[in-house]
């Protein structure tokens, strides 16, 4: 994906039975399912210190977002006033990068088992960060 003179390259895809972005919840902690994260050969060596039970915030590209679209009713509820993207979660924006946060469930190998994941089958994969705990724990 380049834009703009710079190049954001995915690390693996999203792999999940939710396959149409109406059937996906708004976020996670709405009812999403566990899904799998494949991760490419070439990254590996960064997976080596993930476990079950960490907390991690994931960085994808919306692969099937509307990039012009700038301003929306929030989660689609035409009572409530148009609001620009940048104040609310929509996944249509200028750039449309998601953020999630999720639970590890297992690590095999390349895959990543996770819970809570409202991305949709297919969905780019950009980068993977650890949550971070209080400050003294870090």
């Amino acid at each position: 994906m380049e834009h703009d003179g710079f190049v954001v390259r995915p690390v693996g895809r999203v792999e999940s039975s939710l396959t149409d972005r109406a059937d996906a919840p708004r976020q996670g902690d709405e009812g999403a399912p566990q899904a799998w994260l494949v991760f490419d050969e070439r990254v590996a060596p960064a997976l080596a210190d993930l476990r079950p039970g960490d907390r991690v915030l994931l960085l994808t590209w919306l692969h099937r977002a509307d990039r012009d679209v700038l301003a929306v009713h929030p989660r689609g509820d035409r009572a409530r006033p148009r609001t620009g993207v940048f104040s609310t979660r929509a996944p249509d924006r200028p750039n449309p990068i998601g953020l999630h946060g999720a639970e590890i469930l297992a690590v095999e190998g390349l895959r990543v088992r996770v819970s809570g994941l409202e991305a949709i089958h297919g969905t780019p994969i950009l980068d993977l960060k650890p949550v971070l705990g209080e400050a003294d724990a870090r």
